[in-house]
């Protein structure tokens, strides 16, 4: 008996809809410390926010966002910081725990 199963893509732009969302899924990307994975989860966060509007936001171009903010980009961090505060968040830097 043959049995097909049909899969959707999954894109997690369709879950981040709130800021604690937002929150959540940058604050795991960052337990990694893999900066290709942060920088792409930004590149995610930026797309469900919308990337035009993002870029009117910001002052960037829509085409150096999407390059900037992808797995391969290696982004200013004036370009984060830009990001974040369009964003509706902000950048916080706290003591480590120990483990």
């Amino acid at each position: 008996m043959n049995q097909h199963v049909t899969l959707k893509k999954w894109d997690v732009v369709e879950h981040l809809k709130t800021p604690e969302d937002l929150q959540l899924y940058l604050d795991a990307c960052m337990e990694t410390g893999d900066v290709a994975l942060i920088t792409a989860a930004l590149g995610d966060i930026a797309r469900a926010h919308g990337m035009t509007q993002l870029a009117r936001e910001t002052g960037l171009a829509p085409e150096a966002l999407y390059r900037s903010l992808s797995g391969q980009g290696n982004p200013e961090f004036s370009t984060i910081l830009k990001v974040v505060d369009a964003l509706g968040l902000r950048l916080q830097i706290v003591p480590r725990q120990a483990a």
